[in-house]
């Protein structure tokens, strides 16, 4: 997820050289999101690991 968060961050920054405002706004929005998706899936992630007792790995 983290793999389509660069990608589309890299398509946005393209796309505002280039001069397509439109479409640079929307990767770069649909980047954000899946950005902010990611966070949270990590957050619950963390505190799920460390309910069951588990240690992070090293």
């Amino acid at each position: 997820m983290l793999g389509w968060t660069v990608l589309l961050l890299i398509i946005a920054l393209i796309a505002g050289v280039l001069g397509f405002t439109g479409i640079a706004g929307a990767a770069a929005g649909i980047a954000k999101i899946i950005f902010f998706i990611f966070i949270v899936l990590l957050v619950i992630s963390l505190v799920s690991r460390a309910i069951r007792g588990k240690g992070p790995k090293l």
